[in-house]
């Protein structure tokens, strides 16, 4: 089943239980998939591959993430909670993220294979990391180990 089909079945369930903040995170990712879907289409129908999928609902969560920060910020703590509620069932959609150390651990392996040594070989090093762990880590995270690893 794909994630489209998975999402339109959850989306009755939500309609049903009348749980609007898991009807809201559903509902955006509908939106968000057929978005992407009308952007793709070339002459008739386009449908996405898994991996297309993933990519709008890591977006829609790094999106809910910034704004979790951003009310923080602003002191408008109830609409964090909101954010962070419909962030919650959008991760239910995402691979499990990695520990901390299979994260690091999949780093230095990169970092040997591609024989990095400096700061300045930063780039290679995160285009390789990005697309091997792309989906199981956080970007955010995933650079900061990356700079640490190779500043050490």
């Amino acid at each position: 089943m794909s994630l489209k089909e998975k999402i339109d079945r959850e989306l009755k369930e939500a309609m049903k239980s009348g749980d609007k903040i898991r009807l809201n995170a559903i509902r955006s990712i509908r939106a968000a998939l057929l978005e992407k879907e009308v952007s793709i289409r070339v002459g008739g129908k386009a449908e996405l591959n898994e991996e297309q999928e993933l990519e709008v609902v890591m977006g829609l969560a790094k999106r809910r993430r910034d704004a979790i920060e951003q009310f923080t910020a602003g002191n408008r703590l109830d609409l964090a909670e909101t954010e962070a509620a419909e962030l919650t069932v959008l991760e239910e959609y995402l691979p499990q993220q990695l520990p901390d150390e299979e994260v690091e651990a999949a780093i230095r392996e990169i970092i040997a294979q591609t024989g990095a040594t400096s700061m300045k070989e930063l780039g290679k090093v995160m285009g390789l990391a990005m697309k091997a762990l792309k989906g199981k880590a956080d970007g955010g995270k995933v650079q900061n180990l990356v700079k640490s690893l190779l500043s050490a």
